[in-house]
């Protein structure tokens, strides 16, 4: 997930500088959307580690 959000930040940056307003913004809102997706899954293996529940069973 976090590869997905840093490459769609790196489109949405490169779509930026060209001045492809819309692209830049679609390539934003989907690369936080796979960053949260990214934090929440971490915490929830951290959480899981941290009770002693195996998750990858």
């Amino acid at each position: 997930m976090l590869h997905y959000a840093i490459v769609f930040f790196i489109i949405s940056v490169v779509a930026g500088l060209l001045g492809f307003r819309s692209v830049e913004s679609g390539a934003s809102k989907i690369a936080k959307v796979f960053f949260y997706i990214f934090l929440f899954l971490a915490l929830l293996v951290i959480a899981g580690s941290l009770l002693g529940i195996s998750l990858f069973v």
